[in-house]
């Protein structure tokens, strides 16, 4: 008989199975500045909801979450930095970077590029923390997603991105996204 723990977690639906997972939350502290940010305010915020729903249940079962962040070209600019800008950016951005604002006990990796591994400390954590599968979630779909999502499968982990956890700067891109990953094994099904 088949039980949680012989059932491959993508088959587990809308509630995987959190043993040996991490929640990466990609480039959500963010102050929504970029060029038509303003188009996507609504998408940004109900993937923030959903986002907070798997934050809740990553920690329930003691998950890791992780948050891999841009540094919007402040270079030297560390963690308290880039939440601070962010919480305190007009608009939207703030309004959101503060619901989704990081806790003391997540993790937070700055990353230089799209991909969260590339530059980062992510190579490394994740494998002393016994993680193989990994929740993606944020924005951009297709940019920062999608680059963390195809390094990520590289290394061969198991990757989940929720449908309604991400949102794409450019909506009209976020179904071929998620294509792009679902080509590339991903369960792409919603939360």
């Amino acid at each position: 008989m088949a039980t949680p723990s012989n059932i491959p977690w993508a088959m587990m639906g809308d509630n995987p199975i959190w043993a040996d997972t991490a929640l990466l939350i990609i480039d959500m502290i963010n102050p929504l500045s970029f060029e038509g940010a303003d188009r996507i305010i609504d998408k940004v915020d109900a993937a923030a909801e959903v986002i907070l729903r798997l934050r809740t249940r990553a920690d329930a079962a003691g998950a890791p979450v992780v948050y891999v962040n841009d540094n919007f070209g402040c270079w030297s600019d560390d963690r308290r930095e880039i939440i601070a800008r962010a919480t305190a950016a007009p608009g939207a951005g703030a309004r959101i970077s503060k619901r989704l604002e990081p806790r003391d006990r997540d993790i937070f990796i700055v990353k230089p590029q799209h991909s969260g591994f590339y530059g980062t400390s992510l190579p490394v954590l994740l494998p002393n923390v016994g993680v193989r599968k990994l929740v993606l979630t944020g924005l951009a779909a297709e940019f920062c997603v999608l680059f963390t999502a195809a390094d990520a499968f590289m290394r061969d982990y198991q990757v989940r991105v929720p449908a309604n956890a991400v949102t794409a700067a450019r909506p009209e891109r976020l179904d071929w996204a998620l294509d792009v990953m679902q080509a590339l094994g991903a369960d792409t099904r919603r939360a």
